[in-house]
């Protein structure tokens, strides 16, 4: 038994059968060692000699792309490159069915080389004496591409090396995909995505059988088969294409024919680069991101840019402009125009004016005008005054120099009157405004820090993109929420903000969708934009920024003007200039009639003025207005402390039924019997009366005191009046002469100190006993005006002829 097992021992040691013939033990160990040490060779080599495989991050261009994939700007690569990406998936089977046909139909089944096609192509190479095919397979030329040789034997043989390194290491479909990125397509553009927005404006996965055939093509000679420089080549060589597609039967002859009937062109050969300066902004914060998702709508952006260009050359030099274009559901920036020509550094191209802080102008007025409803201090149809004022040293007047005595607060704020909005902040409080709109973050640079009264007519600093970001309240039931350039930002949570009511922001909102539109830009009556948008204009002090800002329902639009460099633009203004280019774009976004839905908490109220509240005493409604309102809150008409000495309206005196004339209740109550009679009037606050009809001022409707019964009574009026001018008068130069006439200001009652104000410009300011000759420069009318430290006024008008 023991020798039985020895001996069988020594026949697998000597791996020899008992019958001496080899045995299969040693074939065995013969194969695995030699696949071993095969492998380790390869092994070797390929760690000494690895594929030069491109790193996913460093393939492609930095790119931005639209909402839809299409790319705004690219970035080539250190070597300018221009790559888009794109994977199997996402690219036309008309594509891969004419690439795989007419390049490599073996594609799928060979080992990475096609021994048949190399001998056919050697065949042809030696008959003509010269390398005319390269028998090479899609996998061969992925390889050639990653590791270029010269067109040799030895060449051939180091491809045929590195392409079955290459299929070792990759699947089919990553060497397919490896193809569709890195082809080159003609000069710096590499890839079918980058050949197919380049060249048909378009992506790959929407291509024609025409296109796909020409793009399968092109890579086997992109210099002489480019569209853009060879059409008449590339039309021959798609053809080849089309007709390998229905000799194989893959395409119909039918759909062949078709194909070539399209022309070939290019639409451009150049990389796209819409969004410049948003593409900039964004990259800088990517991370490394190669390709960043906007929410940008391309169409609309190459629109607006296109239009922009051709506006911005009516301007003065060194103008720009900026426009920003908002969706308001999803706060997605749909367009976005830092600048008017990023190619253009005479009018600072390089420079993005939606994050630039300039002056609002008055910008920022619908937002207080919201704020004072909710507040209680006023209505939709609020009394207010339109009259010189002044503020310690701050003298503000309006933009064309000009008051217009008792306004509405709507409308104050659809004309834009300064005086006005000055007086409600003073009553809201700076401070508070301003905290109110960083809370709704519209962050307000104030030179020294310091909120003051002056913020409201622009003597602050913010950005276009805050102020879109604010106006989009007036949208959204009063709330605010953070612009979104990403796509990725689209599906997070929204973080709203408060800024206003709900009414609040309706009632604005619906106030200035009644300003009507400019004149304007070459728009055809037949796309202009129905009046659904409301806006507001704004001009900074010294004419530095124009503004214009609309709100639809469905769009939040915001547009600038001016020169970055600071300089004044004289003689343009938020309407005249901002405003026609935003109702430019409304007219290209094609704004639907859609209005904001009023929330329930708004209504309608009577009103009158100058009380300000309903009264069915009819002698105290001078001028009936039907006001919009938030919970029905009305408040009454507000007058000034300082200027005004009736603490209650309507007021309530009594008179001497004798006389006529004013005195005190307990008149005749010890002396000799006085017959009373109790009257009320309703009074306009007292900087109005020269603005009023004769019948409604107060020294009309209040009586002069009874001199008899004064003891008890205190006369706290103080009428001014304009002497030795009579009110429409006209002057005439005397004679042939060309120089007019003067005229005197002089007033008599008031208080204090006079201030004369020539057609709303404050001129002349001192005792009240100061006669001024004031010369009278040229033909117009001439408004005059005066108010006492009181604010007492009086003013009258004349003509110069």
């Amino acid at each position: 038994m023991s020798l039985n097992l020895l001996s069988r021992w020594r026949s697998h040691c000597n791996n020899v059968d008992d019958d001496g013939t080899p045995g299969r033990y040693r074939r065995q160990l013969a194969v695995i060692s030699f696949t071993a040490v095969f492998a380790g060779i390869l092994l070797l080599l390929n760690s000494l000699y690895p594929l030069n495989l491109p790193r996913d991050n460093a393939l492609f261009a930095r790119i931005t792309v639209d909402d839809r994939g299409r790319p705004l700007r690219a970035f080539a690569d250190q070597a300018g490159v221009w790559r888009y990406p794109i994977s199997l998936q996402q690219v036309s089977p008309l594509y891969l069915e004419a690439l795989l046909t007419y390049e490599d139909r073996w594609f799928w089944y060979h080992p990475g080389v096609n021994p048949l096609a190399l001998i056919r192509a050697s065949f042809q190479n030696l008959l003509q004496g010269r390398v005319v095919s390269g028998g090479s397979t899609i996998s061969m030329q992925v390889a050639r591409l990653l590791h270029p040789h010269r067109r040799t034997w030895v060449g051939k043989a180091r491809q045929i090396l590195r392409t079955l390194q290459l299929e070792w290491q990759l699947d089919k479909n990553e060497i397919l995909n490896l193809y569709l990125n890195i082809a080159p397509f003609g000069g710096t553009i590499e890839g079918v995505q980058a050949a197919s927005y380049s060249y048909l404006n378009k992506s790959a996965a929407n291509l024609s059988h025409a296109e796909a055939a020409l793009l399968a093509v092109l890579p086997q000679a992109p210099t002489r088969y480019r569209p853009d420089s060879h059409s008449q080549m590339a039309t021959v060589a798609r053809n080849k294409v089309l007709d390998r597609m229905a000799v194989s039967g893959r395409w119909s002859a039918e759909t062949v024919a078709e194909a070539k009937i399209e022309t070939v062109h290019a639409y451009r050969a150049r990389p796209q680069q819409l969004a410049p300066l948003l593409s900039r902004r964004l990259l800088k914060n990517a991370d490394g991101q190669r390709a960043i998702k906007t929410t940008i709508n391309g169409s609309l952006q190459q629109a607006l840019e296109d239009y922009l260009s051709s506006y911005i050359h009516r301007l003065p030099e060194k103008t720009s402009a900026a426009i920003l274009v908002v969706d308001n559901e999803t706060a997605a920036v749909k367009a976005y125009l830092g600048s008017a020509d990023f190619s253009d550094p005479r009018r600072f191209g390089h420079v993005d004016m939606i994050q630039a802080i300039r002056s609002p102008g008055s910008t920022l007025k619908p937002f207080l005008f919201g704020m004072a409803i909710d507040e209680g201090l006023i209505h939709s149809h609020s009394l207010l005054a339109d009259v010189p004022r002044s503020w310690g040293s701050y003298r503000p007047s309006n933009f064309n120099n000009q008051y217009s005595g008792p306004v509405s607060a709507s409308e104050a704020l659809q004309r834009s009157l300064n005086v006005p909005f000055i007086d409600l902040l003073e009553r809201y409080g700076p401070r508070r405004f301003a905290a109110a709109l960083q809370g709704a973050g519209l962050n307000l640079k104030i030179p020294g820090g310091m909120p003051n009264l002056a913020i409201i007519l622009g003597g602050a600093g913010t950005t276009l993109e805050q102020l879109v970001s604010g106006y989009m309240a007036f949208a959204r039931g009063g709330k605010t929420v953070q612009l979104k350039y990403l796509q990725q930002d689209l599906a997070a949570t929204e973080h709203e903000r408060y800024l206003l009511s709900a009414g609040a922001a309706w009632i604005t909102q619906r106030t200035l969708s009644s300003v009507t539109r400019p004149g304007s830009l070459n728009t055809l009556a037949s796309v202009q934009t129905a009046q659904s948008m409301a806006w507001k204009t704004g001009t900074s002090f010294g004419f530095r920024d124009t503004w214009a800002i609309g709100v639809a329902k469905k769009y939040t639009i915001g547009v600038w003007v001016g020169r970055p460099d600071g300089t004044p633009l004289q003689g343009h203004s938020g309407r005249e200039t901002a405003g026609p280019l935003l109702f430019a774009v409304a007219d290209h976004i094609q704004l639907q009639p859609d209005q904001i839905e009023q929330p329930s908490e708004v209504s309608q109220q009577e009103i009158c003025w100058p009380l300000g509240i309903y009264t069915s005493v009819s002698e105290h409604c001078h001028r009936l207005h039907t006001a919009w309102t938030v919970d029905e809150n009305v408040p009454p008409t507000w007058h000034r402390a300082d200027n005004d000495a009736w603490q209650t309206n309507p007021f309530t005196f009594w008179i001497n039924t004798a006389t006529g004339l004013r005195v005190d209740s307990h008149c005749g109550d010890t002396d000799e019997p006085v017959i009373k009679q109790k009257k009320t009037v309703a009074l306009w606050p007292k900087v109005l009366d020269p603005w009023l009809p004769a019948k409604i001022r107060r020294a009309t409707q209040i009586p002069f005191i009874d001199s008899s019964c004064d003891q008890h009574i205190i006369d706290t009026s103080s009428t001014l009046k304009i002497t030795g001018i009579v009110a429409n008068s006209i002057y005439r130069a005397a004679g042939s002469s060309t120089v007019y006439p003067s005229v005197t200001l002089q007033a008599i009652g008031g208080n204090g100190n006079y201030h004369w104000y020539i057609n709303g410009v404050r001129r002349y300011s001192g005792s009240g006993r100061r006669v001024i000759p004031h010369p009278l420069k040229e033909r117009g009318d001439v408004q005059i005006l005066v108010v006492d430290d009181s604010g007492n006024i009086d003013k009258l008008d004349i003509r110069v002829m």
